[in-house]
């Protein structure tokens, strides 16, 4: 997951590959409360890592379940169920295993330190454990970040009232957090009245909690129009694998039948997200021109209302072909048709049909998403102030949005609100015709659904080479460029290329096959370079699976890879490998000739430099440090000697570019000389600030 700042996206072209996709988090919540709310232990399958999820789980923790994970398999061990009261009241508080965050409780009057749950901006977590603790009893406190005490829940807590269950607000009127606390009994006898114009998620979690106490029927009934049915058939859907058989007339009366329990249904896969298939579909729809884009983990059977998504996107021209467990999409029509749809089946999903308007034959028009004012963030707002960064025409209304395609595309800056999807559907905007730069600002936001949603979106965009950006270090020995680099590049969240480790491996190698690192072996050593299997992975190097990194940071590692880097054969060698490191979103290397050789069409090359005694300073702390003994000026000889030996070689010698910036380090901090870099790089950025 890429944890910057920002991350700015280069021209992208075309799309083609394949992308396996993460679980649903809106099954995965739900399977696991389920899991939780059942007697024994449940195993899922696939389940969503991510922000949404860790925080249903830490909640389970904290009230006593048992959690164990083990890559994408979790094993969940349920509570030990309440026991109801033959009147229909509720059994007793004391339903949940003792915890230590878990308030003891009591009955009326009595006071005790709650339980505090923190539940992000999770409102699949939010809305159905409000509905459940409130049921099974106990002294809760549930809290979120800002934006979930700005969700409205009031229609949910309304409902619980009614049935006797005791809430107060903590902050604000009808909104997170909350404090739950037993109730004396529950009144079961009459039809549960609950909104279902604002959030799907009230009816879901009445559903969900509701089984606890069913001593006898239990009927709920929507008042005003359901929105989001699909999410509701998911529910009912996860309801009949725990053994629940919800009875339901029309959309608007479901009953829960007397006696109901849940059951473990032992093992349980979580299907992958619908949701975000929409990007992928949408990417093929755009760019996937000669190669199909092919989506594995979800289909066209799939139980998830937003996979209804394809539907719109073969309306708008993409080319679509399914199977049991998967999707394949190729560009149809071209530019893609504009639509006028009703979306309330997808809302979640219709925000990357608003990004696909912005690549269509005239206005988009999305109906009936009114439900977007009260998601992570307004959305109706965020989309329509995002879109007119890239130069589209809209027109928000209170439940629509029309988008006209811009007349001409604009590089944007987008902010994302710290909502997942905003993130994710505007990535999509890079693949705009004219070749406008996006910068997606807070891009970690995606680690609420879809924590590796760039990787997989870089491993399947396509762009000319010269359209990934490479920034250059180049600078003498011990000048701390690979220390400059390797921190540029993770600011930026781009690739790193430490190309004198490359020449350190090669070194390394020769001298442990016997090889004299002279002419005579000069193309012995070049073949050998060519097919060298060298692995950077987490901070470390390997070659042929050993982890060679401290064998090539040694002194005479260093002076191996001055002497092997002055055989032209061997640096020819290198020359394509070091050039494969240029890949999507971009690069950030150094090394000697990065910018005069290696990547000549880079748009910054920096020549970092200091004197040579300052470089012997900071040579000799670092070998002190390591326990190794040595003269500072034993060092700066030997460093004025390798500046020697690198600037007079008669192959790609150690020089600035003609258009490097020069920066001298001698008296900079790391930090300095890291927003020096940054500050140039950001000057060459179409964004404004």
């Amino acid at each position: 997951m890429f944890s910057t700042e920002y991350l700015d996206l280069p021209p992208l072209e075309e799309a083609g590959g394949t992308v396996v996709l993460p679980g649903s988090k809106s099954i995965s919540n739900r399977v696991l409360l389920l899991a939780a709310l059942s007697e024994g232990t449940t195993v899922v399958h696939d389940l969503l890592d991510s922000d949404d999820t860790r925080v249903m789980l830490e909640a389970l923790r904290a009230l006593g379940c048992g959690v164990v994970q083990a890559g994408g398999r979790v094993t969940i061990t349920g509570l030990p169920s309440p026991q109801p009261s033959p009147a229909g009241g509720r059994g007793s508080p004391q339903g949940l295993a003792p915890s230590p965050l878990r308030g003891e409780g009591g009955g009326e009057g009595r006071s005790s330190a709650p339980a505090k749950l923190f539940l992000g901006n999770a409102g699949t977590a939010m809305r159905p454990l409000t509905a459940a603790l409130a049921l099974l009893g106990g002294d809760f406190e549930l809290s979120g970040v800002a934006r979930m005490h700005e969700r409205p829940i009031g229609d949910l807590v309304d409902a619980l009232r009614q049935l006797g269950c005791r809430l107060d607000y903590l902050g604000n009127e009808g909104f997170p957090p909350l404090r739950i606390h037993p109730a004396p009994a529950l009144k079961l006898d009459a039809p549960i009245p609950v909104r279902g114009d604002v959030s799907s998620q009230f009816l879901t979690a009445l559903l969900m909690a509701l089984p606890l106490v069913a001593t006898r029927d239990i009927v709920i009934e929507v008042v005003g129009e359901l929105i989001s049915k699909p999410y509701i058939e998911i529910t009912l859907n996860m309801l009949q694998r725990f053994g629940i058989a919800v009875a339901r007339q029309g959309w608007q009366r479901f009953t829960i039948p007397a006696g109901s329990r849940y059951r473990s249904p032992a093992e349980i896969h979580v299907e992958a997200d619908a949701s975000s298939a929409s990007y992928f579909v949408a990417l093929g729809a755009i760019a996937g021109c000669r190669e199909a884009v092919r989506i594995e983990g979800v289909g066209a059977d799939s139980i998830q209302g937003d996979i209804r998504f394809v539907e719109a996107a073969r309306q708008m021209g993409a080319a679509v072909t399914s199977g049991p467990n998967w999707l394949e999409v190729r560009r149809g029509a071209w530019p893609l048709k504009a639509v006028d749809l009703d979306c309330n089946h997808i809302p979640d999903a219709a925000m990357t049909l608003a990004v696909m308007g912005l690549y269509a034959d005239g206005p988009t028009t999305l109906r009936n998403i009114a439900s977007w004012r009260v998601k992570e963030t307004d959305r109706l707002a965020a989309m329509a102030t995002e879109l007119r960064k890239l130069g589209a025409e809209v027109e928000e209304g209170a439940d629509y949005l029309r988008v006209t395609p811009p007349a001409a595309w604009q590089a944007a800056a987008i902010r994302t609100y710290d909502d997942h999807r905003m993130a994710m559907c505007f990535a999509l905007a890079a693949f705009n015709p004219a070749g406008a730069h996006v910068r997606i600002e807070d891009p970690k936001c995606v680690g609420k659904t879809f924590p590796d949603y760039f990787e997989a979106l870089f491993s399947v965009a396509r762009t000319a080479t010269p359209h990934v950006p490479v920034i250059c270090v180049d600078g003498p020995t011990a000048s701390g460029k690979g220390t400059l680099a390797s921190e540029v590049a993770r600011r930026l969240g781009y690739h790193y290329l430490d190309s004198g480790a490359l020449y350190r491996i090669t070194g390394l190698a020769a001298v442990r096959a016997g090889l004299a690192l002279d002419v005579a072996h000069e193309h012995t050593i070049a073949k050998m370079a060519e097919a060298l299997p060298i692995v950077f992975a987490q901070g470390r190097v390997l070659l042929a699976g050993e982890d060679i990194t401290d064998d090539i940071r040694t002194e005479e590692a260093g002076m191996n890879a001055s002497r092997v880097s002055a055989l032209p054969a061997v640096r020819s060698a290198l020359v394509a490998l070091q050039q494969g490191f240029r890949k999507l979103p971009g690069l950030v290397a150094d090394g000697r000739d990065m910018g005069t050789v290696i990547f000549p069409d880079a748009p910054l090359k920096v020549f970092l430099t200091a004197s040579a005694a300052q470089r012997a300073e900071r040579r000799h702390k670092q070998l002190i440090s390591k326990g190794i003994q040595a003269r500072i000026d034993d060092l700066r000889a030997d460093l004025e000697a390798r500046d020697a030996r690198d600037s007079g070689r008669a192959v790609a010698p150690l020089k600035p570019a003609q258009d490097a910036l020069l920066l001298d380090n001698s008296s900079q901090t790391v930090e300095e000389s890291v927003a020096q870099v940054l500050s140039w790089w950001e000057r060459k950025q179409p964004f404004s600030r």
